[in-house]
């Protein structure tokens, strides 16, 4: 009797506990001991979501596309039925699909993933909803892991194409290609307050993280209701990605009561509310019910508990759930008839709601760079990318100017223009410095984080071109760990510091270095297979990349005024060399035209120099001296070259790999540059005597050309990076298979 009564007291303070967690009935008491566990979750929460942001949390990258069904509550919203729908939708569409969950209420201590099929498991270790979607979904492999990363990959070692992660919305360690967010439409938000003083796990305004949003069992509820909280959903997320839907009856487990039958109901389920409800819609007597916690086991005396209570009631069958089902010892039976009623989510505008999930499931790759040269290594990737992965969207993401190398090319430039007096972010003088942030680098740095907001949700796994400025630049704005090429810097340029070390091998999921001892400085995360730079060298789109390029050496002398604005003013040291050197026998001069350089500025600035541009725009003329002018890429204009007196920056580079000796003068950013070339490279005066005098000298001496041609090639190593960096996304990160599945998703829809 004693236990009947403390039973019963428990019983009423859970009961009285729920209604007002979820706003049915204020209780004082539990809001004045609640409420200040529910401030410190929002806290805890709040914090993790901001590390979460700024990717100061480790986030994994599936290697399949991966679509989320969650809420931002706790239970009650049809996750399973809407995971079973997804997933049949899927199946239709010809994509081989499988489910990770955590497998709620499973006692397994594992780390290792468990694979149910044909609703074959144990429930022990399982959890119940796993084994109802098997159940549901024979074909469907379904992965119960504590770690889902470790599900996935064992789903895609199944030959999975697509996974649907049950109950993912919190679990932001995952990175997903879809997020769909259920709102149960009878109970949206509860009190309002987080757990345990309410059933919300986040603050609302966590919607807007959704892609998609739907409001479920939205037929047991009036229209009103339904278009107050589809209002509220459209602060957060926009009104075209809101949906509603349905539970409709979908037959019977047992035998099939007839309409008007007495039922007593009983559940274990996140809303009773709604199965209530659906009890009642379908035409049955409710003459009584019991609910119990979600996922509670029901022992042989809850049951004859509840065969009693029906009896009391007189009622002709006892009716659960399918997932109640689940939950049941084996050997219970009871002379009153349970059934158990089918239901299947059904979409509201089901037509928009799969064109909208298959756009969502549309690849969309971005390439980050933060300076000309760079620009030029980015596009030449964003092209690769573009030839590999056609179905897929591709696009730019530049930290310096307007990004025109990649808009020539026809990618879509997604970050705000920042065109600064250097040209550049960070700079080798504290003057440069000052100058950029007078003209507004930090409003330009605020506006690119506020792009890489916008677009974030839409992106995988950005790459990196550049240095670990864009690397932080790109975490803190995308909170994505990106793939990064490592064009910056090398052990020949004094390797990277210990803290940029640290930072690579922390928050990138992969890096390709320029040359094999940088692999080796920076660790197990970083490889060398060949440099970015030197891959610079093939625009053709067929080029072997197995081959490094040779030039075919001539008699002809190249001149490289650089590709920033100063370039206007360098050259005029490059046209007085070339007239020194013509007046020693040298005739033959080709210079070459960055793509970044303003043409009509630039001729005019040579014509100010006493040179004539021909009719044709093709040469420089001067007392007889013939400059040819040319656009071409570097590998077209190095062909028939001798030696270089090169201004420039990645074009000095290339030519160097290329085995062409390299004259320019020595500046201080050219004595960084010589650090990396080597003996490949000679700094003069920053006069036109001293570097035509300089190359002279290179031109006469058969040995000294030789071993600067040589430490050229050593130096700058040989191509196929961007190759392997395309490879490594289409095979490990998955890229290929994200293509495949939305190549079949969008067939027929």
């Amino acid at each position: 009797m004693q236990s009947y009564i403390i039973c019963s007291l428990v019983n009423k303070m859970l009961q009285s506990y729920m209604n007002h967690v979820r706003g049915e009935r204020y209780n004082f008491l539990v809001d004045v001991i609640f409420t200040p566990f529910a401030w410190i979750s929002s806290w805890v929460i709040s914090f993790m979501n901001f590390l979460r942001l700024h990717g100061l949390l480790k986030t994994q990258e599936p290697p399949l596309p991966l679509i989320s069904v969650g809420n931002i509550t706790y239970g009650g919203t049809n996750k399973t039925p809407f995971v079973e729908m997804l997933a049949k939708f899927a199946l239709s569409k010809h994509v081989k699909t499988g489910i990770v969950t955590r497998g709620y209420s499973g006692k397994s201590q594992s780390n290792m993933a468990s694979i149910i099929l044909n609703g074959q498991g144990n429930r022990d270790f399982t959890g119940d909803e796993p084994l109802l979607l098997s159940r549901e979904l024979p074909e469907v492999p379904v992965a119960v892991a504590r770690h889902r990363i470790d599900g996935v990959n064992k789903l895609k070692s199944l030959g999975c194409e697509l996974v649907i992660a049950d109950d993912g919305f919190q679990h932001r360690s995952l990175s997903r290609d879809v997020d769909i967010v259920l709102i149960d439409s009878i109970c949206p938000f509860g009190s309002g307050k987080l757990i345990p003083a309410g059933i919300m796990r986040e603050k609302i305004n966590a919607i807007s993280r959704a892609d998609i949003v739907v409001l479920t069992k939205s037929e047991q509820v009036p229209v009103n209701e339904l278009e107050n909280l589809r209002e509220l959903a459209s602060k957060y997320i926009s009104p075209d990605r809101i949906f509603t839907s349905r539970l409709e009856h979908d037959g019977w487990i047992g035998t099939e009561p007839p309409k008007g039958s007495r039922v007593f109901a009983f559940s274990a389920i996140g809303s009773p509310e709604s199965f209530r409800r659906s009890v009642m819609n379908s035409g049955l007597v409710l003459t009584g019910e019991k609910h119990f916690r979600d996922h509670h086991r029901y022992t042989l005396k809850d049951l004859e508990c509840l065969c009693s209570l029906a009896r009391k009631n007189n009622s002709q069958f006892m009716i659960c759930t399918q997932k109640d089902l689940f939950n049941m010892p084996d050997s219970w039976s009871c002379e009153i008839p349970l059934v158990i009623p089918k239901v299947k989510a059904v979409v509201n505008e089901s037509e928009r709601f799969f064109e909208t999930l298959t756009h969502d499931l549309k690849p969309k790759i971005i390439v980050a760079s933060n300076g000309y040269g760079e620009d030029s290594i980015g596009v030449m990737l964003a092209k690769k990318l573009r030839r590999r992965f056609r179905e897929s969207e591709i696009w730019a993401f530049p930290l310096v100017g307007r990004g025109d190398a990649y808009i020539k090319e026809g990618f879509e430039v997604k970050s705000a223009p920042s065109v600064t007096p250097s040209g550049g972010v960070l700079k080798y003088s504290l003057k440069d410095l000052l100058g950029d942030m007078r003209a507004g680098l930090l409003k330009h740095v605020r506006a690119q984080l506020g792009d890489w907001r916008k677009i974030a949700k839409s992106i995988r796994t950005p790459i990196c071109v550049g240095d670990v400025y864009l690397l932080l630049h790109t975490l803190w704005g995308s909170g994505a760990r990106p793939l990064f090429a490592a064009t910056a810097k090398t052990v020949y340029l004094s390797g990277h510091w210990r803290l940029e070390r640290a930072l690579i091998n922390k928050f990138t999921l992969r890096t390709w270095t320029r040359d094999a001892k940088s692999a080796e400085q920076l660790g197990d995360n970083a490889v060398y297979s060949g440099s970015p730079i030197m891959d610079l060298l093939y625009e053709d789109e067929n080029y072997d990349s197995g081959k490094i390029y040779s030039p075919e050496f001539g008699d002809v002398i190249l001149l490289l005024p650089g590709s920033r604005l100063q370039a206007c003013k360098d050259v005029k040291l490059l046209l007085d060399a070339a007239e020194i050197l013509s007046s020693q026998g040298e005739s033959k001069f080709r210079m070459v035209l960055a793509p970044t350089l303003p043409v009509k500025e630039f001729l005019t600035s040579c014509e100010s120099y006493g040179w004539k541009v021909s009719i044709t725009h093709d040469s420089l003329i001067k007392d007889g001296i013939n400059i040819e002018l040319t656009s071409r890429s570097i590998a077209s204009s190095t062909q028939g070259v001798k030696i270089l007196l090169g201004l420039g920056g990645t074009a000095n580079q290339l030519c160097a790999g290329l085995g062409i000796p390299v004259i320019s003068i020595d500046e201080k950013g050219k004595r960084v540059q010589k650090k990396l070339l080597g003996d490949s490279e000679i700094l003069t005066e920053n006069n036109p005597e001293a570097l035509a005098e300089c190359a002279l000298r290179v031109l006469r001496d058969k040995e000294l050309y030789s071993f600067m041609s040589n430490s050229g090639r050593t130096r700058m190593g040989s191509t196929g990076a961007l190759d392997d960096i395309v490879n490594y996304a289409g095979q490990v990160m998955g890229w290929d298979i994200r293509e495949r599945v939305y190549k079949k998703m969008q067939a027929g829809t």
